[in-house]
């Protein structure tokens, strides 16, 4: 635990003081001055975000566009093969969770907002062009895809890639904090990386909460619509308190259970949505349209990534109010979404990471879009749908429960889609609260249920807060301008990354040296007993003691050589199932060579004729240990169990030798 959290038993309290108490006080602080001033406050914010926009646009669009090539190159490098943990570490979550929670967390509530409605309005205004022609439909996908593909999952993806690198792999706290340690080592542990997080708490806080403050107009939108629930806030209140009711109970019950099984009923409603979608619209103009949109998006990614409209200053407005409202939006909620995908991520390699995060996501949202807002572009073109234009330009709330009056079974569409949207928002707060929850007590993932509960509550007050007061709109400027000093530390946390990981390439390819010649070859034992260590399956107290008789002696030999050398060596034997041996390397790094007990399950031919009635005992049975070897960077995949003093011996000379390279390696850069 880092020093900076403090636990006190009696009250079961787990938090960093100075970012818990500087976050609460400054969100109280921000949301009184929203709430009593919200004229006030929307317009001095207004302002800001405004004159960034006008002045800082070539940055927002440049530091995307790094992202998004820093982001694809990782995947497709050298880098692609080092893992988001140990070597040895495996994911926590199958393909079908991790997908689910990535797109329920990511992306999920702005599918159901914007599916309908951003294509029509691109189609019906866009920002060159006649509106309402085959090329402004063609061009309103483009741009809808250009908003929600890849340059906005390559934001998430990095800040997510970053936090799990340094966390998972080299031991840091899970929190913003840790992406700075490159650039200011353990200064991250005082006032700059308080701040970092304090930042990181707030951000996702007033994000979570906007969010939530104005999704609920949609579901009431979509009560209304179905039910005829009236449109009002005692009932936006009355859903804001429902869902935060929801999320906390989500929260409580953990990672594993309530976000997990949200995260994949949501996806399975999203897939039978978006089936009956395609089943019951234009089928294959759709199919046809998926095809020819991604076509269109990725021939001009290019031009598009770099598009300020300098040469049609009429479109710079438009620019103001789409493009670079985005990618405020998704830099100021990727300290959020990029924490939680970390959160789940652990064990998946770099390239597998990209793989998953950047193209899955996009591929779905793309797919997504096409079919509702294609489907929506053809019934205003081609089938006269007026009222459902008009709906998209005079309340988007409402966008998507129009649209589903053109299907037949509209109310089951309907109410499915609603089913979904409670989801989505429940989804969001849970997960933003345990990120909070995370950040606010240094990194610590096991902490006390009340403090989830606290921060899923003030999430769901902030959001009433505001909503009665009319500082809802305040807020979301906040968080939007908040993402130009976001976006500088996130381009320096970048090139960190890229040195840690360069350090973490010459330390590969160390590993790959060639010794002098093989341990097995240099010190032989006899065939017969070779033979009975492959075939045999050791007991627990059988490896526990080899540990203690062969690995130790072993150890304490070439301690004592060293130290005859001038080099300080510690051998490290307090925990049960481990011992380790360390060289300090003063400035450099240490090398650790560890030999773990480890058990597995006997393979079915080693079992037979084995059975007890007692189940713990039929366990133990089939169990088999191994010595296992792992160094600083995790579980090298070998066992030496059996092996002769000489052998550990000089494996453990393989293994030093290797790390002096890796250091001559990193010492030529």
């Amino acid at each position: 635990m880092s020093q900076n959290v403090t636990e006190t038993k009696k009250v079961r309290t787990k938090i960093s003081p100075p970012v818990f108490y500087s976050s609460a006080l400054i969100i109280l602080l921000i949301v009184g001055f929203a709430a009593l001033m919200p004229e006030m406050a929307e317009s001095h914010l207004s302002h800001l975000q405004k004159n960034l926009f006008n002045n800082a646009s070539w940055f927002y669009i440049l530091a995307v566009a790094i992202i998004l090539l820093s982001v694809t190159y990782l995947g497709l490098s050298r880098y692609g093969q080092i893992k988001l943990g140990p070597d040895h570490a495996q994911p926590n979550f199958s393909y079908v969770s991790w997908f689910a929670m990535l797109f329920s967390a990511g992306m999920g509530i702005g599918l159901m907002f914007f599916g309908v409605a951003e294509p029509v309005m691109h189609y019906l205004n866009p920002p060159v062009g006649t509106p309402e022609t085959i090329e402004a439909a063609k061009e309103a996908m483009r741009l809808t895809f250009f908003h929600w593909g890849l340059h906005a999952w390559a934001i998430y993806a990095i800040v997510a890639l970053i936090l799990a690198f340094f966390s998972y792999r080299h031991g840091l706290p899970l929190t913003l904090r840790s992406a700075l340690y490159p650039i200011i080592g353990d200064r991250i542990y005082g006032p700059i990386g308080h701040a970092v997080d304090v930042f990181a708490v707030v951000g996702t806080v007033f994000g979570v909460a906007t969010s939530l403050g104005f999704g609920v107009l949609q579901v009431n939108a979509g009560m209304n619509h179905l039910f005829g629930l009236p449109v009002n806030t005692t009932v936006q209140v009355g859903l804001i308190i429902t869902f935060t009711a929801l999320a906390t109970l989500s929260v409580v019950s953990g990672l594993d259970k309530g976000i997990r099984i949200l995260s994949e009923l949501n996806l399975g409603l999203a897939f039978l949505l978006l089936l009956l979608i395609v089943i019951l619209g234009p089928t294959v103009l759709l199919l046809k349209s998926f095809v020819e949109n991604t076509g269109g998006y990725l021939s001009e990614i290019v031009s598009k990534t770099f598009n300020l409209y300098a040469y049609e200053p009429k479109s710079s407005d438009w620019l103001g109010g789409w493009t670079l409202l985005y990618w405020g939006w998704w830099l100021s909620w990727s300290p959020f979404v990029g924490m939680f995908i970390a959160r789940i991520s652990r064990g998946r390699t770099i390239r597998e990471f990209v793989t998953g995060v950047l193209f899955v996501p996009a591929g779905f949202t793309l797919m997504w879009m096409t079919f509702f807002g294609n489907t929506a572009i053809d019934l205003i073109k081609n089938q006269g749908a007026t009222r459902l234009a008009e709906t998209v330009q005079s309340n988007v709330s409402l966008a998507l429960f129009e649209f589903l009056t053109y299907f037949p079974f509209s109310t089951v569409l309907s109410f499915f889609a609603m089913l979904m949207v409670v989801v989505f928002f429940v989804t969001s707060a849970d997960s933003g609260a345990m990120v909070v929850d995370t950040l606010a007590s240094g990194g610590d993932s096991d902490t006390p249920i009340w403090q989830r509960i606290f921060w899923a509550g003030l999430m769901g007050v902030v959001a009433i807060t505001m909503l009665l007061a009319g500082g809802l709109q305040a807020l979301q400027t906040l968080t939007i301008a908040s993402a130009l000093p976001f976006a500088i530390v996130l381009l320096i946390s970048i090139y960190g990354l890229f040195k840690a990981l360069r350090v973490d390439a010459y330390k590969r390819d160390s590993q790959q040296l060639a010794t002098i010649a093989p341990t097995a070859s240099r010190n032989p034992i006899p065939w017969q007993r070779r033979l009975r260590n492959i075939v045999y399956f050791p007991k627990r107290a059988h490896v526990k003691r080899f540990m203690d008789e062969s690995v130790k002696p072993s150890m304490e030999m070439v301690s004592e050589e060293l130290a005859k050398q001038g080099t300080v060596c510690h051998i490290h034997t307090d925990k049960d199932d481990r011992i380790g041996f360390e060289v300090d390397l003063g400035d450099d790094m240490n090398f650790l060579y560890e030999v773990r007990l480890r058990y597995y399950i006997q393979p079915s031919f080693a079992l037979s004729g084995m059975g007890t009635e007692n189940d713990e005992e039929k366990s133990e049975e089939q169990r088999y240990y191994r010595a296992e070897i792992h160094l600083k960077e995790g579980g090298q995949d070998y066992d030496v169990m059996g092996w002769a003093k000489e052998q550990i011996i000089h494996d453990i000379l393989d293994q030093y030798e290797k790390h002096i390279h890796f250091l001559h390696l990193l010492g030529k850069q």
